[in-house]
């Protein structure tokens, strides 16, 4: 008998997103690259220890756990002859429809269907789910057609009962009511899939104040069944859309889609070994069918890689493609009269560049002279680690309040000396950091005037909640007065803050730096220190000649807190190899593919891989042995990233140097 293939919650999301993709899904032929490890996006997303704090809300609950379809089926269908009965991760199917609700309550002929999301709500703010013209803000969008789905195929399978909808959030405004909450929900790993092992010492008090709140979506479900959810007008209806998703995917048919600016988050993607290994890649499939395109056609670049352009879509509905295909009226790059290139100068820089072939960077010599003249010796580059856990780790803390754990911080003095002067970590289970934290980077920071820099604005807001935080905690902290008045002299306020300041040591922002007065062909549009470290590593002789050495670390060489005798320059095939993938693997027992998607940021992200580490020592049982070399290894990490940025910083010196001669940059 032939295997139904169901559209399940998981591949209606896909096919939402783009139809074609329920094709490539599940195909080993296809590489999908998004996280595969459901322990690691556990630790990463904190999502399913938001799910089993739910269950703890109802009690008496049966919990459905084979993943074998029939199985889960006919437990299911058992308990719901029961009259009245709660279920999570109930199995109800329709036609080629199949679903696993997380939380299924029966009272006689009504339903309620709850779906658990580790998203905040804010039950104060008016209309949280709809824009002001009664259609779906976007945020939300993704959730309810997931629950109307969950409801469509619910009623289906039922259609003389009742139902009623809700999303279960996390409150933003909820607090914690106990310390050490988070603690009983540890993540367990079982044959590469994620578990949570709720404490046996869970107890009323834990649960007696929410931190979850249930919100009813049956209004918002209804916009959706009557197509009033959007202003744009479409071609089938939801339910529509649900059988002729389901068809095709049951048929194992290709849905053809248009191509689009969505195109450059496809995850079905190879790389060109995983082509060599006969791998198909999903992406170049859609383009070769849509445009007639040949691999020849794939090697040119082309609209998604420009950086930050939001006329992408528009270029590709006029068959604007490849660079060659884009004029300068295109990109309409405008002077905004502040020093430096502007994004569009940017984004046009980016394609004629491309256009020409130059692979040597693009500076503006006297324009950053002019800026880094203005810095102070010595000079200090900080770098933090942090998260924000849906589940607080202390009592009276609020859901996804921010946790800052580790910052790393280099010295470069007026002769060119370069120190790793400090560091900071802290990984006891269930301690909040923040202040200690900070008091670490006041002592450090404290002693001199000398300018601060920062890679992108994650410090500066990092600051600024910490100062919130000290402001408005209740319990007696003696320093609080010193602590804030040192977050006020290096930061800026965020626009959010009621309270205006700029500091006289307000960190200078080298990511602001790149983009203004930066760019090398090498990152391909990005400004990730990620891609800015190897690009300019291998444009600069002065880099590759200082760290081809085994001088950091060494004695009489580069101070290092982690590091000794280490080289960081090493050149195979003509290329530098990127320095991150000389440090020690954050997880062993990880892949390679997962460890590299954990590690990529784009340029407002930080630190997936450090705060998945993080997660894993606070939130599974691992040895004390493990936990050591998890420490050394985020260490090293942080390091890194400090470095990374005296190395840009010494590179642009280098260069202007030899550009205009200047002996002297800063004063």
């Amino acid at each position: 008998m032939k295997k139904i293939r169901y559209l399940t919650k998981s591949r209606f999301k896909l096919g939402i997103e783009c139809p074609t993709k329920l094709f490539y899904t599940n195909k080993k032929e296809y590489p999908n690259q998004k996280l595969d490890d459901s322990f690691l996006a556990a630790l990463a997303e904190g999502g399913y220890q938001v799910g089993e704090l739910a269950k703890c809300y109802f009690p008496g609950g049966h919990d459905i756990t084979s993943l074998d379809y029939e199985e889960a089926e006919r437990q299911t269908q058992d308990l719901l002859k029961n009259e009245n009965v709660i279920i999570f991760e109930p199995a109800i199917r329709f036609k080629n429809l199949f679903i696993r609700i997380d939380v299924l309550v029966k009272n006689g002929n009504h339903f309620e269907l709850i779906e658990v999301k580790a998203k905040s709500y804010d039950k104060d703010e008016e209309e949280s789910f709809l824009n002001k013209n009664g259609t779906v803000k976007a945020e939300w969008k993704e959730y309810l057609y997931d629950i109307a789905f969950q409801k469509y195929v619910l009623q289906s399978a039922f259609p003389d009962s009742t139902i009623s909808s809700h999303l279960m959030l996390v409150d933003k405004n909820a607090t914690c009511p106990v310390d050490g909450l988070n603690q009983k929900f540890k993540i367990v790993r079982s044959n590469n899939r994620k578990g949570i092992e709720v404490s046996n010492t869970l107890s009323k008090e834990d649960l007696q104040q929410k931190i979850l709140i249930q919100v009813s979506v049956d209004d918002e479900i209804s916009l959706i069944y009557d197509g009033k959810d959007s202003k744009d007008s479409r071609e089938k209806s939801f339910f529509e859309e649900i059988e002729f998703l389901a068809n095709n995917y049951e048929a194992d048919k290709k849905i053809q889609s248009d191509i689009g600016s969505k195109c450059a988050h496809c995850e079905f993607k190879c790389s060109a070994d995983e082509e060599k290994q006969s791998f198909k890649s999903g992406f170049k499939e859609c383009w070769s069918e849509s445009l007639g395109w040949s691999s020849e056609d794939f090697e040119e670049k082309n609209v998604l890689e420009i950086w930050n352009f939001r006329g992408k879509e528009k270029l590709i509905s006029e068959g604007k493609i490849k660079f060659s295909d884009v004029s300068e009226a295109d990109i309409n790059p405008r002077d905004d009269r502040k020093p430096g290139i502007s994004a569009s100068e940017r984004q046009w820089l980016q394609v004629e560049l491309a256009l020409k072939g130059q692979t040597e960077p693009f500076f503006d010599f006297e324009g950053l002279k002019l800026v880094m003249k203005k810095w102070k010796y010595p000079l200090h580059f900080i770098d933090f680690e942090t998260t924000a856990v849906a589940i607080p780790f202390h009592k009276g803390r609020k859901p996804y309040e921010g946790v800052a754990f580790q910052f790393s911080h280099h010295i470069v003095h007026e002769n060119g000396t370069v120190e790793h002067e400090g560091q900071f970590l802290n990984t006891e289970k269930g301690f909040f950091p923040n202040y200690d934290f900070l008091r670490s980077l006041k002592g450090q920071l404290e002693n001199d005037s000398g300018t601060i820099l920062r890679y992108a604005p994650h410090e500066n807001t990092y600051l600024n909640l910490i100062y919130r935080q000290l402001i408005q905690d209740p319990s007696p902290i003696p320093d609080r007065s010193e602590l804030c008045d040192f977050i006020k002299l290096i930061t800026k306020s965020v626009g959010s803050s009621s309270e205006k300041w700029e500091g006289s040591r307000n960190m200078v922002d080298l990511w602001e730096l790149v983009k203004r007065y930066y760019y090398n062909p090498r990152t391909n549009g990005s400004n990730s220190i990620k891609y800015v470290l190897p690009a300019i590593l291998n444009s600069s002789k002065y880099l590759q000649n200082k760290y081809s050495k085994p001088v950091y670390g060494a004695s009489g060489g580069i101070k290092s807190l982690n590091f000794k005798d280490w080289q960081w320059i090493e050149i195979v095939n003509g290329e530098v190899v990127d320095p991150y993938k000389k440090l020690p693997k954050l997880f062993k027992d990880v892949s390679d593919k997962n460890i590299e998607l954990l590690s990529e940021e784009n340029e407002l992200a930080n630190g997936g891989a450090a705060l998945t580490a993080y997660g894993k020592i606070q939130f599974s049982e691992i040895s004390d042995y493990e936990k050591r070399e998890l420490e050394q290894a985020l260490l090293k990490y942080c390091e890194l990233d400090t470095l990374a940025m005296v190395m840009i910083f010494e590179a642009w010196r280098e260069m202007i140097r030899e550009q205009l001669g200047e002996e002297r940059l800063t004063g």
